[in-house]
């Protein structure tokens, strides 16, 4: 087969290519030390789909709910779910192009836009996925205390993180292997759920009656959240369509992450995409239309502080139908909710992290792989932070990290903006160097559905806390939980600039499209990519799993 290329590695690369320039991307053909391709495309499409699919949807969404209404919820999920396919075809489209070993994001923001850009939003992204692994075992060690056990929450955290570490510091494959299997548990059981609440629905149920759309009459269909009339009901969608975005949070750029460790990335990778947004239709559009249906906005439990199954909307529609027994079965799809989670996030801060050692943004220690390809030095960096989980074993701590949980959604807005925008400098500078047409994967209208879709991240930024400006809403907690992560990114941005002396560069603050690298590493992936065929299906069965899979 021909020779592969992967990141540069500090140190690595050196010796063995006799020195190389980082920063500006060059590829090494031949190291030591790299990533594997372990990664199937059912893998990839679980990853990609379980990190959408967390205590977001079985909880938060009943959260929302409360606050502004079953429409605004509806219509907020479906509003964030084309924000997150177009925000997917962008990294598909580039990922596709150049699927090599230890890609990240921020390296195409490196080598497409500007070194500084890319040096923060890598340690943007690190942050918030080591906080999001620190806020899962949080999540499963609340969860596990709804049985009521004996056992220490302390102890119920530490089993989650250990196990979390075990499944990404041995292989990759095991890591595909687990995530795909608690990415199925989660779909079963949201498919049961949907099928359930269509019951309830119709009036299927020990109560008897059917419930249809009768609590968008009573209570009503909105609930006027800043204003009245139609201000009102605009900010209750608004609202719902911010809150939405915690559910999504650097779920597409899961499969972005995956594209280096992907058996047949040219062929996956595309598959992966296209199959997102139908996926997320299901079990997003429809689950939050069940759910303003079957629980009624101003539902007491909804506004219950505690975060465990009593919270969830399912548990609520089911025991106000008559349905029993089925509250211990949703809290154990919530905690392999959380689980799953909290091991797709190690996984992509650990590959962030490696990714930036790979080109000069983090220490070389980072860059350091075991003999199956796996970055263990970043697994353990990354897996640290998660350790902030036992601040939940105290009341005041847990407020703090609840606080930090709500900083890393803004994080994940402002890492979507720096995609869209490495994306459009991307695509431009392939127009320009007369190389459009050789893009292995072309998405649906572009580069115009990201111009727009980037104005609508950028206004979510901007007024993500807007409801604090009004004099009776005023917290200045909740104001700090909502902007302060901007002046740190500017900071980490404009901090790099200076330090790195190109802040008043005369190539300005991007590369110019005619002096982007487009064209290294991709002869070699068009080589390594060439010989990839669909695998042939023998029989009926084997046809509907290619299909699936």
């Amino acid at each position: 087969m021909k020779s592969e290329v992967s990141l540069a590695s500090p140190g690595g690369a050196d010796e063995a290519q006799g020195g190389s320039q980082l920063l500006d991307g060059v590829i090494s053909l031949d190291r030591a030390e790299q990533l594997q391709r372990g990664l199937k495309s059912r893998h990839i499409q679980f990853l990609a789909l379980g990190g959408a699919i967390g205590t977001g949807l079985f909880v938060g969404s009943g959260a929302i709910l409360a606050m502004v209404g079953p429409v605004p919820l509806w219509l907020g999920y479906l509003s964030m779910m084309l924000v997150v396919w177009i925000i997917m075809n962008a990294i598909a489209e580039m990922t596709t192009y150049l699927p090599m070993k230890g890609i990240t994001l921020p390296y195409f923001t490196n080598r497409f836009v500007d070194s500084s850009l890319a040096f923060a939003s890598g340690w943007n992204y690190w942050y918030a996925y080591a906080i999001l692994v620190a806020a899962e075992a949080s999540a499963g060690a609340i969860l596990l205390d709804y049985w009521k056990t004996p056992v220490p929450s302390a102890v119920w955290i530490t089993i989650i993180l250990v196990v979390c570490l075990a499944l990404n510091i041995i292989a990759v494959e095991v890591f595909g292997e687990a995530e795909f299997w608690f990415a199925s548990i989660k779909l079963i059981t949201i498919i049961g759920l949907v099928i359930v609440g269509i019951v309830i629905m119709a009036g299927g149920t020990p109560e008897g009656g059917a419930v249809g759309f009768s609590y968008w009459n009573d209570p009503g269909a909105f609930k006027e959240y800043v204003g009245t009339g139609a201000t009102g009901r605009f900010t209750a969608y608004w609202t719902a369509f911010v809150r939405a975005g915690f559910s999504f949070i650097t779920s597409p750029e899961l499969i972005g992450l995956a594209a280096g460790e992907t058996v047949a990335p040219r062929r996956n990778i595309p598959k992966a995409a296209r199959r997102f947004l139908a996926r997320l239709a299901l079990f997003y559009g429809i689950s939050s239309l069940i759910i303003g249906a079957i629980v009624p906005s101003n539902d007491k439990q909804l506004l219950s502080p505690e975060s465990n199954a009593n919270a969830s909307p399912w548990v609520i529609g089911m025991q106000r139908a008559g349905i029993t027994g089925l509250n211990h079965v949703i809290n154990a799809a919530i905690l392999t909710s959380a689980w799953s989670a909290g091991n797709a996030f190690l996984y992509s801060g650990s590959r962030i992290l490696y990714s930036m050692a790979a080109t000069g943004q983090a220490p070389a220690v980072f860059a350091r792989t075991t003999r199956r390809g796996v970055p263990y030095a970043a697994v353990l960096a990354t897996w640290a932070v998660g350790l902030l989980a036992y601040l939940n074993v105290s009341q005041n701590g847990a407020q703090v990290f609840l606080w930090f949980m709500n900083i890393s959604t803004i994080s994940g807005f402002i890492a979507w903006i720096v995609v869209l925008v490495t994306y459009l400098r991307f695509r431009k500078a392939l127009t320009y160097q007369g190389l459009l047409d050789t893009l292995p994967f072309r998405t649906v209208a572009q580069p115009y559905a990201a111009w727009a879709t980037l104005v609508v991240i950028c206004l979510l930024t901007i007024t993500n806390g807007f409801q604090v400006f009004v004099p009776s809403r005023w917290n200045y907690q909740d104001f700090l939980a909502a902007y302060i992560t901007i002046p740190i990114f500017l900071a980490l941005y404009l901090g790099h600039k200076i330090w790195s002396g190109t802040m008043w560069s005369r190539r300005g603050w991007a590369k110019r499209p005619l002096e982007v690298d487009v064209l290294t590493g991709k002869k070699e992936m068009d080589e390594f990519c060439a010989n990839d065929y669909p695998p042939v299906p023998k029989n009926f069965v084997q046809k509907v799993w290619f299909w699936l899979a």
